[in-house]
């Protein structure tokens, strides 16, 4: 059956329903109709609605599933076990995240077709008022998790094409810049509790690592980020330098079946708590349940809060 869908009525479909012909999620996303097709035959992954007439039709949700698809792909997950760990991972999200009111109607995407803009055109200086504008409009949490790191995580995953490269290098280094700026400036405050954050070797990139400690810092803690490629086994040296009041571990990726062990292990060696966060602790939570280990989670209200409990006693592991 085709997929093809006559321009006037995809427009009409597009304006009234917010919803996307399979061509044009495609060119958004990179994957061509013939891989979408096939992750919703064969895998279960990504569910269209269909009209009439049998033509899929994609919503903003779909688009930034096949996104999220794409990143644990780039993480070396096989795409046959990406839906479980979605599945597992959303659900511990729904249940421990706290409410936060949704936007008006395509407002967020709005700000991400801007900085789609400026980035392509290689504007640096227009990039630069939008991130201003953008944070004047919204609480930093939602700057980052719901504009800035999905155009991020959409140009990464899409560079294939001429010039794609340059475009995700250059958002980059633009917003590691700015993220080290805030954090130097939290940093700057002189909190009485400070908290090291490491990433596990190999398992998230720099600019994850300081969204996760600009995120994860308040007014009452505050987060120092340890350079990417810190080796864990030299952690409790720093830690015994440094004097943390704890120690976060920070993966984006899928545990191994050893991580626990490890874990658990490297706890043993710090004077301090350890805690793990990122999408590794929504996976790993079960199999830490009772040891001394706290999972933080991967949502930055989420992190913050569950931190801060943790700190004053009132989160159990």
């Amino acid at each position: 059956m085709s997929d093809t869908v006559p321009a006037s009525t995809a427009a009409s479909e597009f304006s009234r329903q917010e919803l996307f012909p399979i061509r044009e999620v495609a060119r958004l996303t990179g994957i061509n109709p013939v891989t979408l097709r096939a992750w919703e035959r064969r895998y279960g992954l990504i569910q269209p609605t269909r009209t009439e007439s049998g033509h899929r039709l994609y919503s903003q949700a779909d688009i930034d599933e096949v996104r999220s698809i794409l990143g644990w792909i780039e993480r070396g997950v096989a795409v046959s076990k990406v839906g479980k760990i979605l599945a597992r991972s959303q659900a511990l999200k729904v249940q421990a995240a706290p409410v936060r009111r949704p936007p008006a109607s395509g407002e967020w995407d709005e700000w991400r077709q801007q900085v789609r803009r400026a980035v392509h055109g290689f504007d640096e200086r227009r990039l630069e008022q939008i991130y201003g504008q953008v944070f004047s409009s919204y609480p930093m949490v939602v700057v980052f998790q719901d504009v800035l790191m999905p155009v991020w995580h959409e140009l990464l995953v899409r560079q294939e094409a001429f010039g794609q490269t340059s475009e995700w290098l250059m958002l980059d280094s633009f917003l590691r810049a700015r993220t080290l700026q805030r954090l130097q400036w939290l940093q700057s405050q002189g909190q009485d509790c400070t908290v090291l954050l490491a990433a596990v070797p190999g398992q998230c990139r720099e600019l994850e690592l300081l969204v996760t400690g600009l995120l994860m810092g308040s007014n009452e803690v505050a987060v120092q980020v340890l350079a990417l490629g810190q080796p864990l086994e030299e952690l409790s040296l720093v830690a015994e330098k440094r004097g943390p009041q704890a120690v976060v571990l920070y993966s984006n990726h899928p545990p191994t079946v050893d991580m626990p062990k490890r874990l658990r292990k490297l706890g043993l060696t710090l004077d301090c708590p350890l805690m793990l966060a990122g999408d590794a602790s929504d996976l790993i939570q079960d199999a830490l349940a009772g040891t001394e280990i706290a999972c933080l989670g991967s949502e930055g209200q989420l992190m913050q809060r569950r931190l801060q409990q943790y700190l004053t006693g009132h989160l159990d592991t």
